[in-house]
């Protein structure tokens, strides 16, 4: 069995030998642009892993971790656009950089090329490939388009959020699992456990996220602590608060997420001090781990070895270690 390291370096020769048309320039050097940013490479890590969890060879599967890692960036490109984003992991954006319209453009082509990936998977898995493929591929669109509605809606529930970063987040680690599992031969059951087991890891990694992004160390976050306040992001954080909070709590909840005018720092406080009020980083974190435990139940009951499974457990720890 690969270590972690062995796989991140067959990973990473696998997206430095991915090959792009060479013309227009426009069309194409964006996409090279955005997938060599770097990042973790975690989705498409997750494929290889779970080939192997299976006991099969990493190698069978890199082709399906390459659509996913195409796949991922496709939806960051767009993202940005949605989001007005100036910067990704401290560059400029494809949008910023080219144009809107190349950016959309670009995005779409990357589409065609993680399917012309998952084209090159052996034909006898094909079938259930592209199916999970395009199941998790809708999803995370059906999430973004319920992350840009919640922004107009004042009367988000906490189990429609979750719902919402499943959808946007955490299907694509489970599709990332089962595609692996899929070429690594597992049965149907134990496909299914390994997807469950990534969607409740998914959702688990997106609470961290929200907790972060305003209880992190200033000098690690590596972006604005507090950008959520800022913007006023339904997160779990908020949308706990404004469903706990009372009296005076909740008035100051209420007018600091109308003010049009504020000084950053003194908003992000402000409302940092109404979260530490009612108890929210640890109900946020009980919350966290409640998913990350059932994450963790699910792969007790996949039918491999301790042994097998545990490179899948060391990087869900490191990932869930995460300070920023």
């Amino acid at each position: 069995m690969s270590s972690i390291l062995q796989l991140q370096e067959v990973l990473e020769t696998a997206i430095k030998n991915l090959k792009f048309p060479e013309n227009p320039k426009q069309l194409y050097d964006p996409i090279t642009y955005i997938i060599n940013l770097g990042g973790k490479r975690v989705r498409p890590l997750l494929v290889l892993m779970a080939t192997e969890l299976f006991g099969k060879d990493a190698n069978h599967s890199i082709n399906a971790a390459m659509a996913i890692e195409v796949f991922h960036n496709f939806t960051l490109v767009h993202d940005d656009i949605m989001d007005n984003a100036p910067l990704r992991r401290g560059k400029a954006t494809v949008h910023e950089k080219w144009s809107t319209n190349t950016a959309i453009l670009s995005g779409d082509v990357m589409m065609v090329e993680a399917n012309k990936n998952l084209a090159k998977v052996n034909p006898v898995f094909l079938k259930d490939v592209l199916d999970t493929f395009n199941a998790t591929a809708q999803g995370v669109c059906e999430g973004q388009q319920l992350d840009m509605e919640f922004e107009e809606r004042n009367d988000v529930s906490i189990d429609e959020y979750i719902d919402m970063i499943r959808l946007k987040t955490a299907v694509l680690l489970g599709g990332a699992l089962k595609l692996g599992a899929i070429i690594g031969e597992a049965s149907e059951k134990d496909a299914d456990l390994i997807y469950q087991f990534g969607e409740n890891i998914g959702i688990a990694f997106q609470l961290q996220d929200d907790i972060l992004d305003v209880y992190a160390d200033p000098e690690k976050f590596g972006k604005q602590v507090g950008g959520d306040i800022i913007a006023n992001k339904k997160t779990f954080l908020l949308l706990k608060a404004l469903e706990l909070a009372e009296g005076k709590n909740l008035e100051l909840l209420n007018s600091l997420i109308k003010l049009k005018e504020f000084a950053v720092n003194e908003k992000v406080e402000a409302v940092t001090q109404v979260y530490d009020a009612l108890n929210i980083r640890n109900i946020a974190k009980e919350t966290m781990n409640a998913y990350l435990n059932k994450a963790l139940n699910l792969m007790k009951q996949i039918n491999v070895s301790d042994e097998a499974k545990a490179n899948i457990l060391d990087l869900t720890s490191q990932l869930m270690a995460r300070q920023y």
